[in-house]
């Protein structure tokens, strides 16, 4: 009878997984401070060995942590203005900038992505990393609108680099509010105006 064994990759593979997976759900619930090693490895029922292996500690598992939360952040806004961005990427814009702030709503993401990382991570390294995930799609999405002469021809980095500063700030107004809903609600508007000043 064959038997079928793992490779080292998929064993390191499935590691890692379990570690990201235990990591988002006690720092969901607890935040970062009030997590400790042991009971990460326990949720992920893995040896303290394989935490510190894959990650070196427990800020490495937490940078890991937010850079998936990152990516599943933007996948979720580009998919929300994959309709509207071909033709009116002005318009998709404001959608996108709708569920950005809808997204970070979501209270896991909400004190991992914007509590927690901002102090953990420090904030250069914070917006150093949202960048990295979601300027490419707000610079395409800005290089589109120009293509179809919604926007002035102009360099696309200066607004896109504006655009990612104002969304950030937008998500941490949003998150220091008693009322997040309606704090969402005035947001949008200041935001709605700020792309609107892109228009030609």
């Amino acid at each position: 009878m064959k038997v079928n064994r793992r490779t080292q990759a998929e064993r390191t593979a499935a590691t890692r997984a379990a570690l990201i997976e235990a990591g988002r759900e006690l720092f969901g619930e607890h935040g970062y401070a009030d997590v400790g090693t042991q009971a990460i490895v326990e949720r992920a029922g893995v040896t303290r060995g394989a935490l510190y292996h894959q990650f070196d500690d427990k800020k490495g598992l937490f940078t890991a942590v937010f850079d998936e939360l990152e990516q599943e952040v933007v996948a979720l806004c580009a998919e929300s203005m994959a309709e509207l961005a071909p033709t009116d990427p002005i318009a998709a814009l404001k959608v996108g900038v709708r569920a950005f702030l809808e997204v970070f709503a979501e209270p896991v993401r909400h004190r991992i992505g914007l509590v927690d990382a901002p102090a953990v991570l420090g904030w250069q390294e914070w917006r150093a990393r949202g960048e990295q995930f979601g300027f490419a799609l707000l610079e395409g999405l800005i290089r589109t609108a120009i293509e179809l002469g919604q926007v002035a021809e102009q360099p696309t980095r200066p607004i896109a680099h504006v655009a990612i500063g104002a969304l950030d700030e937008s998500a941490l107004y949003v998150a220091a509010a008693d009322d997040r809903e309606q704090a969402t609600e005035e947001m949008l508007v200041v935001m709605d105006r700020i792309i609107d000043a892109f228009v030609v």
